[in-house]
């Protein structure tokens, strides 16, 4: 199976999945008026989406910087150390736990919830915030994915890390690819074997949880939806080898330090700190300069 077969199948999936959501838990009111008024829900989210737009842009741009920034520079492969806390602190490594439990049906399960499941999870608030009245929820959530992104990228540049799977294929079963070996043609284009801690697949399932937690009253039906995908998309990325227990710890608390920067912060306030910051920074200096 080609990428553009894969992609397709991938969208095809997916839009079924966030047209039912939409339809059950968004509502046809909701629906109609986000519809009519599309126009002003844009432009007051246009510059976060904007600024998310570039922070993904500069992430896929630049992977081969990242790359030999990674092991050229920093070059600190904190795998072994991944690998020997685990040891430490549980009595078997909660990977090689989980896999004991293996079964085909489990298996393809997890494979769905890994790809297509954490692709509706992402997608689906974005369309669900929309049909709010106000733009508040959706310019959290963008901001908040930003954060998620940018963080994510300072960390997989100063840590290299290696998942399960391609630390000891011995040890720990690499069961996406086992199951569903064309996925790797897509997860090559989007990620890097290096790209493990933390895990970016637990802080954004994380983070829509915990907007959706917080935002419980607009949406009640959306809470236990995203919980059991959120969890399940966890679950999977340790299943199926790719990420440690340590990862999805410091996705987790990735995810809870994005969504309160996306509660408390605004890209307009941000800017206008870095600004002041720099202002009262180097504006003395020019003015001593021009004097």
């Amino acid at each position: 199976m080609t990428l553009v077969s894969v992609v397709f199948d991938l969208a095809l999936v997916v839009a079924t999945m966030l047209v039912t959501a939409t339809l059950v838990i968004v509502g046809p009111r909701r629906i109609a008026a986000a519809v009519r008024d599309a126009r002003w829900r844009l432009e007051v989210c246009l510059l976060p989406l904007a600024v998310l737009a570039f922070v993904l842009l500069v992430r896929w741009s630049t992977v081969d910087v990242v790359i030999r920034l990674e092991r050229r520079v920093v070059g600190n492969n904190i795998t072994p150390q991944l690998f020997e806390l685990e040891q430490l602190v549980f009595p078997q490594n909660p990977v090689t736990v989980l896999q004991t439990f293996a079964s085909p049906a489990l298996t393809e399960f997890f494979v769905f919830i890994y790809i297509y499941g954490y692709a509706f999870l992402l997608l689906f608030p974005f369309v669900a915030y929309f049909a709010l009245s106000k733009m508040d929820d959706l310019s959290t959530l963008i901001l908040a994915f930003t954060a998620n992104y940018a963080i994510g990228l300072v960390c997989y540049v100063l840590f290299i890390a290696y998942g399960p799977r391609n630390f000891d294929p011995l040890l720990f079963e690499p069961l996406l690819y086992d199951v569903f070996p064309q996925s790797q043609s897509l997860t090559n284009q989007v990620n890097q074997n290096t790209n493990v801690f933390p895990s970016l697949h637990t802080s954004l399932s994380m983070t829509v949880f915990f907007l959706a937690w917080l935002t419980r009253e607009k949406y009640p039906l959306w809470v236990p939806i995203s919980g059991v995908l959120a969890i399940s998309v966890v679950i999977s990325t340790m299943y199926l080898g790719i990420h440690w227990f340590s990862d999805v710890v410091a996705g987790t608390i990735l995810a809870l330090i994005s969504v309160y920067i996306g509660r408390n912060y605004t890209i307009r306030g941000i800017h206008r700190s870095i600004r002041s910051y720099l202002d009262s920074r180097f504006g003395d200096r020019r003015s001593v300069e021009q004097q």
